[in-house]
C-alpha cells in the first residue's frame, strides 16, 4: 500500500492531484484544512491537505518484501469453533458506544481460558494492551501524520515481545467477530496485514496496518453526483421497512435546500397508500412536485415533462426479495428508461437485518441491477460488521448512511473512518 499527501488551494484540487498520480483506485483517507499562521495570517488563505492511499498488487508487494524473518513462535487457532465467548455489548447508538473497559474485561476473561494460566507480570502487560487500544485508535490519525511527514525521519519501532503481539492480534480478531464481521473477511484482513508486518513490530504499527487495510476495503464513498445532464434519474430499491421513503426525503432536502438544485419526486409504490402519502408530506414541505406512476411508459412520459429539473428521485415498491412479480415490475421501470437519461440505482438496506437475509437480498438484486449501497438505522444496532460484509460480498460502492428519523439531519455520506474505529472497538 502506498500512502502520500497532496496539497491544493481547495479540497477538490488536492484530490485531483492525488487521483492524477494514483489513478481511479485512489482512496482518500483524510482531508485537513491547514490555516495560515504568523503575523500576516489574515492576508493569507487556507490550503487543503489530502492523505491518499492506493492498494499495491501482490506482485509489487512481493518485489518490495524484505528477506523473510523466522516465523513468530507460538500458534493462534483462529477457527470459528474456537471458544471465543465475548459478552455482547449493550445496545449503543452513534456516537456513544459502550465504554471500552467493559469490553476489554470480557476479552480478558476469554484469554484466561484460551491461553491458560499466566503469571502476574504477563497479566499486567496484557491489561496495558487492552486499556490502551481506545487511546491508540483516537490518536491513530496523528500517528499516521507523523509517519507520513516527509521532513521527519521514520521512527524505528520499538520491539514488542512476541507474546504481546499474539495477544493483541487475538483481541482485535475477537472484537471484529463480536461486531459480526464474517470470519472469512477477518482472516483476509489478518492475512494481508501479516504480509507487510515485520517481526517484532509494535502494537501501534500492527493497529495502523489493520486500520489502513480496513479503510481500503471500504473504499471511497460514492454519493449522488450531478453530471450536467438533466435530469439525472435515481432509483431507490430494497425490501420493505428499511426506510427508503425517509431516505429519499433526506436526500431531496440536501440537494434542494443545501445545493439549490431543482428536485422532483416520483413514486412507483402503488401497493401502499401510506407510502405515497408519506412522500407527499415531504414534497409539500420541500415545495417540490410529487408524481405517482403506474408503469414504465407513464414514467417515461413524466420524465419528458421534467426536463428542466436537475434531479428526479424515484421511490419503488418495497417488497420481499422473494416476490418475483413485483421485482420484475421494478426491473422494467429501470430498464426501459431512455438512453439519453443518466440513471443510477441505490439498494437501501437496514444495518439491523440479519446477515443471512442480507445475503439473500443481495443475491436476488445482483441478478437484475447494478447498484450502490445505502445503509439505514445505524442508530438501532450495536454491531456494524454487516456493512463491511455486504461491501465485500457485493463489491458495490457505499454511498450514504442514516441514523435516525429526523429529516434532513440524520443522514451523511458514509463515514469510513468512524465505522472502522467502531469495528475495532473505539468510539
Amino acid at each position: 500500500m502506498t500512502i502520500k499527501k497532496f496539497q491544493g488551494k481547495t479540497e477538490e484540487e488536492a484530490t485531483a492531484k492525488a487521483k492524477e498520480e494514483f489513478g481511479a483506485q485512489t482512496v482518500i483517507m483524510n482531508v485537513k484544512e491547514i490555516k495560515p499562521k504568523g503575523f500576516l495570517r489574515s492576508f493569507k488563505t487556507s490550503i487543503f491537505e489530502v492523505t491518499a492511499a492506493i492498494e499495491e498488487t501482490e506482485q509489487s508487494l512481493a518485489s518490495k518484501a524484505p528477506t523473510p524473518l523466522p516465523p513468530l513462535t507460538g500458534n493462534i487457532n483462529m477457527a470459528a469453533d474456537e471458544p471465543i465467548s465475548i459478552p455482547k455489548p449493550e445496545s449503543i447508538s452513534i456516537p456513544k458506544p459502550e465504554p471500552m473497559k467493559e469490553m476489554f474485561a470480557s476479552v480478558e476473561n476469554t484469554w484466561a481460558s484460551s491461553i491458560g494460566t499466566q503469571n502476574l507480570e504477563e497479566k499486567k502487560k496484557e491489561s496495558v494492551i487492552e486499556n490502551n487500544l481506545e487511546e491508540k485508535l483516537e490518536s491513530l490519525q496523528s500517528l499516521l501524520e507523523k509517519k507520513l511527514a516527509p521532513q521527519q525521519p521514520e521512527e524505528i519501532p520499538k520491539e514488542v515481545p512476541v507474546d504481546e503481539n499474539f495477544k493483541f492480534i487475538k483481541m482485535i480478531y475477537s472484537i471484529l467477530l463480536d461486531n459480526e464481521v464474517d470470519e472469512k473477511y477477518v482472516n483476509q484482513i489478518m492475512d494481508e496485514v501479516e504480509k507487510v508486518m515485520k517481526g517484532g513490530a509494535s502494537v501501534d504499527l500492527i493497529l495502523s496496518s489493520i486500520y489502513q487495510k480496513m479503510i481500503l476495503k471500504f473504499g471511497q464513498p460514492q454519493p449522488i453526483e450531478m453530471s450536467g445532464r438533466k435530469p439525472k434519474v435515481v432509483f431507490f430499491i430494497g425490501p420493505t421497512g428499511v426506510g427508503k421513503t425517509t431516505t429519499i426525503a433526506k436526500i431531496a432536502s440536501r440537494f434542494k435546500v443545501e445545493k439549490g438544485k431543482k428536485v422532483a419526486l416520483f413514486t412507483a409504490d402503488t401497493y401502499r397508500i401510506a407510502a405515497a402519502e408519506q412522500l407527499r408530506t415531504y414534497a409539500n414541505i420541500l415545495d417540490t412536485p410529487l408524481t405517482i406512476v403506474y408503469s414504465s411508459g407513464e414514467l417515461n412520459e413524466e420524465l419528458k415533462m421534467s426536463e428542466d429539473y436537475d434531479l428526479v428521485l424515484v421511490d419503488t415498491a418495497g417488497f420481499s426479495h422473494k416476490n418475483e412479480e413485483q421485482r420484475n415490475e421494478t426491473k422494467e421501470l429501470i430498464d426501459k428508461i431512455p438512453g439519453e437519461y443518466q440513471k443510477e440505482v441505490y439498494l437501501v438496506l437496514s444495518a439491523t437485518t440479519k446477515y443471512r437475509d442480507l445475503i439473500d437480498i443481495a443475491d436476488i438484486y445482483n441478478k437484475h441491477f447494478q447498484f450502490k449501497l445505502i445503509f439505514t438505522k445505524l442508530d438501532e444496532t450495536s454491531c456494524f460488521g454487516n456493512i463491511l460484509n455486504m461491501k465485500l460480498y457485493t463489491g458495490a460502492d457505499l454511498s450514504y448512511s442514516t441514523y435516525g428519523q429526523n429529516v434532513p439531519e440524520d443522514i451523511e455520506i458514509f463515514d469510513t473512518q468512524k465505522i472502522v474505529k467502531l469495528l475495532l472497538g473505539g468510539k
